[in-house]
């Protein structure tokens, strides 16, 4: 479930790029979860023209997704029972991608050039095209031009960074009866999908069609006898409503549309962190062999989220290894003694009979803790952040002596800093009566005050915290850009005196902002995307 900050921080973002009215439909989504047309009418109180326009841009920018519930429904919403309803969805991850642009453009630029790059911005900045599109945006009416296009967009889709679109409205299947009970009966936790997680499985096509593109030839014959004809859109100009509009009457003719593949590009991400991580714990060579494992065991995973990667043997990793140049100095024993190393607890890397496996999930909460207790010193001080790792490693509940015998401070102190911590979020307190009735400790009995730090609500907090920050930030930029509209609007050779101190101030603070809203958006993935 999103946080109430997390909701604000995406209608802030989507206000900003698309405007006031497709905020308010995606802000009426994100509330009330999936809504049909009808619903979102009278709970925006637009005109259902308005609501369907919003919703094109939304869908087209990948933000919203269509589906049918096929079940009996009843209520304020509900139609005829067992009428199948078509739904919209909001798409939060999708919406907090669009301030990763930027990262996910150096990724693709930095593994298959500028060329593949430009294309790659034009799926970002349009979200979803076709080949024909794709080709008239880059300005190819030749052949040669057509044929480059569409290899680089080749060169995209093999590489996994663009895929073909979903299904525009999939059929969602109810819950199984039967998974539901076996959930239940399970010993092993296991958390169930949630609606957006059943949408977008049935919505994706299969592997094949996902990853799988064919050079358009009758697309190269039609640029060749249009060579003389100008493109249908200029080069660079946005989507328009109408263009959304017959793109989805045509919708069926059209074989595939393209967008970015956002998953992706997070596991890059993921893997990028996961090497930054035990750079810092350990060194170099170990970040260079995680780095190997990571490259010969990224085809076999199929989601962000992964636990753990598949086996491989030393000799595997050391091919991997010595395949870039600059590690040809490694020998076997160091590449071996690297992976020891890493197979010491806390145990980032698993071993079995000579394979090896990442333990993803171990890293991520490794560099998850290192961000919370940076948070806690920097927040409450020392003697809290003393008290935060022993509650956090203990893992269990200890009372307020024990603490402060523990960490050497004491009791008046520890107490008062315990209250502070207990009243922002970070800990769990439990009261214990020791002898005495229910009445209270007074009646023969004493109380004891015991303290526990629940990792699983102390992340939900910090992340909504995160979200907090960066709708602050975006919003402190916004009242500054604004504050100074007449300074900007002045031209360069104009800007002299006190105007030329105030534009210097806000390009500063500008800079400073948006280098403050990128370390806090890996934050954010770290704890929500990881």
């Amino acid at each position: 479930m999103v946080s109430q900050h997390g909701i604000l921080y995406a209608v802030h973002l989507i206000t900003n790029q698309f405007g006031n009215l497709v905020a308010k439909v995606c802000e009426c989504l994100l509330r009330n979860g999936a809504l049909t047309l009808q619903a979102i009418v009278r709970r925006t109180e637009l005109s259902p023209a308005k609501v369907r326009n919003c919703l094109l841009v939304l869908i087209q920018h990948n933000c919203v997704q269509a589906f049918i519930l096929e079940e009996s429904v009843s209520g304020e919403d509900a139609g005829e029972p067992g009428k199948a309803l078509t739904l919209y969805i909001a798409l939060f991850v999708n919406i907090l991608h669009r301030v990763r642009f930027s990262k996910f453009m150096d990724v693709v630029s930095k593994e298959l050039g500028g060329s593949c790059g430009e294309l790659f911005r034009g799926l970002l900045e349009h979200g979803r095209l076709t080949v024909k599109q794709i080709v008239d945006r880059a300005g190819a009416n030749a052949k040669e031009s057509t044929n480059t296009v569409q290899e680089d967009l080749g060169k995209l889709v093999m590489a996994h960074y663009v895929e073909c679109c979903p299904a525009p409205e999939p059929l969602v299947p109810p819950p199984d009866a039967d998974t539901k009970k076996r959930a239940k009966s399970s010993k092993v936790m296991v958390e169930p999908l949630t609606l957006e997680q059943r949408v977008m499985a049935v919505a994706m096509p299969s592997v094949m069609r996902r990853f799988s593109f064919v050079p358009n030839a009758d697309q190269v014959a039609d640029d060749q006898q249009n060579v003389n004809q100008p493109p249908s859109k200029d080069v660079g100009e946005k989507r328009k409503l109408h263009d959304l509009e017959s793109d989805t009457a045509l919708e069926e003719e059209v074989e595939c549309n393209w967008r970015a593949n956002f998953e992706e590009l997070l596991r890059r991400l993921r893997h990028k962190a996961c090497v930054d991580t035990i750079k810092v714990r350990f060194d170099d060579a170990a970040a260079t062999v995680l780095s190997a494992m990571l490259e010969a065991s990224r085809a076999e995973e199929d989601k962000v989220k992964t636990a753990n990667s598949v086996p491989l043997s030393l000799n595997t990793i050391y091919e991997e290894v010595v395949k870039n140049e600059k590690n040809h100095s490694m020998t076997f024993d160091h590449v071996r003694t690297c992976l020891e190393e890493l197979s010491c607890p806390p145990t980032f890397v698993k071993t079995d009979d000579e394979s090896y496996s990442i333990d993803f999930t171990k890293i991520t909460e490794a560099a998850q803790s290192e961000e919370i207790e940076s948070i806690v010193l920097k927040r409450f001080g020392e003697t809290a952040y003393k008290i935060f790792r022993l509650l956090f490693r203990a893992g269990c509940l200890m009372e307020t002596d024990k603490i402060a015998d523990r960490i050497f401070v004491e009791k008046k102190e520890t107490s008062k800093t315990l209250f502070k911590m207990w009243q922002d979020g970070y800990l769990l307190m439990e009261k214990l009566v020791v002898g005495g009735t229910a009445t209270g400790p007074s009646y023969g009995g004493s109380s004891y005050l015991l303290w526990k730090v629940n990792k699983r609500l102390l992340r939900e907090t910090v992340l909504d915290e995160m979200f907090h920050a960066a709708l602050n930030l975006n919003l402190r930029l916004a009242h500054e850009i604004d504050q100074n509209k007449e300074v900007l609007n002045l031209p360069p050779d104009k800007r002299e005196g006190p105007d030329k101190q105030k534009f210097d101030r806000l390009r500063n603070v500008r800079l400073l902002i948006h280098s403050s809203l990128m370390k806090l958006d890996e934050a954010i993935m770290l704890f929500h995307d990881f």
